[in-house]
């Protein structure tokens, strides 16, 4: 390519060194460039999403520039930290004298394409409802058995089995050692929960493992396993001890452990806490107890006490006084009423007495009755009209009767 020419006399405008500079990079044509995403600038209204790429070795960046459309339709859509490689084609603008990178094709490689996929993964399986609470099976409060997922002689095991051995001693394991990390764990780890789940005596399950980069992890997130955990029929229990990234393995589970030391506190409960809390429990129930006995002892107490209670006869033999009370009354009543009506009746016998007859024929007073011709019977005398001389008297006194005839039937003066 033939040298422009250019000199202090004859020096070239901004324009034409644009113009140059924007020929010499569109003859570069289209480029593959991987570098980490540093910042994404991106609105929906925008025409373009503009992207930092920099270089992950030196500090040096690229514009990027995508159309927003194209952007927005990224699945998954690219992240700041991640590393991709792009396709595109270099571009200079004349107006800005500025250079980018027009990019139709963004791939994201190493840990961003892998936690992008992993993501993806999440995302179905909870589409799915594998992560939903209420599949969650609940731990058993008490396991006999523990079944262990790990790898042969790891800290990890040592961690499990002490730990729940010191909170209870008499739990049991049954311990399958699989590979945890590399291109066979999936399978391993798998083959190994299928046959604890199989067996009846276990009551529980814990994957367990020591943390790790996210490459060593990255068999707890396959799909496989998740399928198998959902899958199975025993509660299972994610010790991978990850915090930053944690695998897919974390939100299939029926449970999930910060570590594999927190996995055996929260599947064995502490003998020492259980026992202090029958001890607390005992000691409510005898204090309860007590305080029942007491307040029925009390209850009965001031039941026994009441008169009615203490002697039952006295109501009876209250009544029994009180009705022999009542019928002495009643006596000296009915003898008082007949004292009085006795005295009465004397007394009226006395006065019918002095004014009767007989009375009067005791004091000389007689009576006179005339007999009549016509044989009826004796008629008092109270007119000498009825004893016309001849007619035949009886008179009555005192102490008998006198026959005698009329002489004389003389009216009074």
């Amino acid at each position: 390519m033939a040298r422009a020419s250019s000199t202090p006399e004859a020096p070239w405008p901004v324009a034409r060194v644009n113009e140059q500079v924007k020929g010499w990079i569109e003859r570069l044509g289209y480029l593959w460039v991987e570098g980490q995403l540093a910042q994404i600038s991106f609105k929906s209204t925008w025409a373009f999403a503009f992207i930092t790429l920099r270089d992950v070795q030196q500090d040096k960046s690229l514009a990027l520039r995508i159309p927003t459309r194209q952007f927005a339709a990224l699945q998954p859509r690219p992240q700041e930290g991640g590393r991709v490689i792009v396709h595109g084609k270099p571009n200079f603008y004349e107006g800005r004298g500025e250079f980018s990178l027009m990019v139709d094709e963004i791939r994201q490689v190493g840990i961003g394409e892998l936690l992008a996929r992993i993501e993806l993964l999440r995302k179905s399986l909870a589409a799915e409802g594998l992560f939903a609470p209420e599949r969650k099976r609940a731990l058993p409060y008490l396991p006999g058995c523990i079944g262990l997922i790990t790898s042969r002689g790891s800290h990890a095991e040592r961690d499990v089995i002490s730990v729940a051995q010191d909170r209870w001693p008499a739990v049991r394991f049954r311990v399958e050692n699989a590979a945890v990390q590399g291109t066979q764990a999936v399978a391993s780890v798998i083959a190994a929960l299928q046959t604890l789940d199989a067996d009846p005596d276990v009551d529980v399950i814990i994957i367990a493992r020591g943390g790790g980069s996210v490459e060593d992890l990255l068999p707890f997130s396959d799909e496989a396993l998740q399928r198998a955990v959902a899958a199975a029929r025993t509660p299972v229990v994610s010790a991978i001890g990850h915090e930053p990234d944690n695998p897919v393995l974390d939100n299939v589970a029926d449970l999930r452990a910060a570590t594999p030391t927190d996995a055996a506190k929260r599947v064995v409960p502490s003998v020492l806490e259980e026992r202090e809390l029958l001890a607390t429990a005992r000691s409510r129930m005898a204090a309860a107890l007590r305080g029942w006995v007491d307040r029925e002892r009390s209850q009965l107490n001031a039941l026994r006490s009441r008169p009615v209670l203490a002697n039952p006869y006295a109501p009876i033999e209250a009544a029994q006084e009180e009705l022999d009370r009542l019928r002495q009354l009643a006596r000296r009543e009915l003898t008082h009423q007949l004292r009085q009506e006795r005295s009465r009746i004397e007394a009226l016998r006395n006065q019918v007495g002095a004014l009767g007859p007989a009375a009067t024929l005791a004091r000389g007073y007689s009576v006179v009755q005339v007999l009549p011709r016509d044989g009826s019977g004796p008629e008092v005398v109270t007119s000498y009209q009825q004893a016309p001389p001849g007619s035949q008297l009886r008179i009555r006194v005192g102490d008998g009767s006198i026959t005698a005839a009329s002489m004389a039937a003389t009216p009074a003066d």
